[in-house]
């Protein structure tokens, strides 16, 4: 590409383009990086230089870019079709992604709802689970939702209405239904809100072990476990959100694996086609599904649907995504990574400018803090996690921060000398960033 070729896209870029989560008036001011190629956990710009993608093009890659396998499955499926609805009629790549899905979550979850992105799941699970009671499920006064603080499930109206992070959701309140916030991780607090609410109560709403947008807060052990017993003991839905959690990014293949829960409606997106192409997919139990079958008359219909529901080339590169997950056995082999990260993050965590060190399996978050003693933030205006992580772009490691919080979030085929190497930059890149 020409010096005229990559200014030219450049420009173009500055004038044209709307970036998602950026604010545009910064972003026109600086030189814009520019994705051209990728191979395994490497990106290349429009200028030649690689990058490792920390944060797997934010939390989807899997099995790296420029897979092998991934991309045969989808030429495989071109020259069958690329694409044809699911609105009352099948394809071949959908039936045979959710019957191989099926092998991985809970027993109890028996029939999946396409759609394109987590927020979409998420807010496909919520409709579900109100229109569930309206109809079916014997209790209409159940139009609640219970939700946790500093959630994040999606940018939807109903993804929003379930969130919790006033600095992306505040402004849209008058846009908002009503949901009933527990304030921490404390069973005693959740117990009561439920003893008080549960009547009213559509569904409950969790990032299961981990809420990733929020900075990698990590629940304690028995919170997931707990919210369950509480959705039963008050005939609850419990609605997990598996949108970053899913496919391998806890340490399991889905994080309520970890206390061995199952959700009443199960929401994936993201990892599912190992970061190729959008697809999302809303798992319920029988009985949820009952609750919506009648005669045509009846209108008990899910009147919900998307243009690319079922997709089959993105349900082919699904497909070939946990092909690979039992090929490579890469559950297995994830201990190993995760302790390598383990191990290097020891020091950050006694760096005079980090508050904590979160990890949950191959999701990291580092919290910086402007004085260590006294627990003082960084102010928003010194936007130290995006200086840092900038800093950490020009020596070759692609990372975003969530404010002061630094998230490590690389794709599950990382190497030993990648995990080094995005560490040691990253720590350089503190150390030289904090000092100024």
């Amino acid at each position: 590409m020409t010096p005229e070729e990559i200014q030219k896209l450049k420009d173009l870029d500055r004038t044209l383009l709307w970036h998602p989560f950026t604010q545009m008036q910064e972003y026109m001011e600086e030189d814009p990086l520019i994705i051209q190629g990728g191979e395994g956990c490497r990106l290349f710009d429009i200028e030649g230089k690689s990058y490792i993608d920390g944060i797997s093009s934010l939390w989807v890659n899997i099995h790296g870019h420029r897979c092998p396998a991934l991309d045969e499955a989808v030429r495989r499926q071109l020259d069958e079709v690329a694409h044809s609805t699911l609105l009352g009629i099948g394809n071949v790549p959908s039936i045979r992604l959710a019957e191989k899905l099926s092998r991985w979550i809970p027993p109890n979850l028996r029939r999946v709802f396409y759609s394109d992105n987590g927020s979409t799941a998420v807010e496909i699970a919520v409709k579900m689970a109100f229109q569930f009671w309206q109809q079916g499920g014997g209790n209409r006064e159940k139009q609640k939702f219970i939700t946790l603080k500093n959630a994040y499930h999606g940018d939807t109206i109903g993804s929003v209405s379930v969130g919790g992070i006033d600095l992306f959701h505040q402004i849209f309140h008058p846009l908002l239904f009503q949901a009933i916030q527990l304030p921490d991780f404390s069973l005693e607090n959740a117990e009561k809100i439920f003893r008080k609410h549960g009547h009213e109560v559509a569904a409950c709403v969790v990032e299961p072990m981990v809420q990733g947008a929020a900075g990698m807060l990590l629940q304690p052990p028995g919170f997931l476990r707990g919210i369950r017993e509480l959705c039963d003991r008050h005939e609850v839905l419990l609605i997990c959100d598996e949108v970053a959690t899913g496919f391998g990014r806890t340490g399991k293949m889905f994080a309520v694996e970890h206390e061995g829960v199952a959700p009443d409606l199960m929401c994936m997106a993201k990892g599912i086609t190992g970061g190729y192409l959008p697809l999302a997919a809303t798992w319920t139990t029988e009985r949820v599904f009952d609750g919506f079958r009648g005669k045509f008359q009846e209108w008990k219909t899910f009147f919900h649907g998307h243009s690319y529901t079922g997709n089959p080339l993105a349900c082919a590169a699904a497909i070939a995504s946990l092909d690979l997950f039992e090929a490579r056995r890469i559950l297995e082999g994830l201990e190993t990574k995760v302790g390598w990260f383990r191990e290097g993050l020891r020091r950050f965590s006694s760096h005079p400018h980090v508050k904590e060190v979160r990890q949950i399996g191959l999701m990291i978050g580092i919290e910086l803090v402007r004085d260590k003693a006294t627990a003082e933030e960084y102010p928003p205006a010194l936007k130290m996690g995006a200086k840092i992580c900038y800093h950490a772009r020009k020596s070759g490691v692609l990372l975003r921060p969530l404010g002061n919080v630094l998230v490590i979030m690389p794709p599950l085929s990382i190497q030993e000398n990648e995990v080094h190497e995005i560490l040691q930059v990253l720590y350089d890149s503190m150390e030289t960033c904090t000092r100024t």
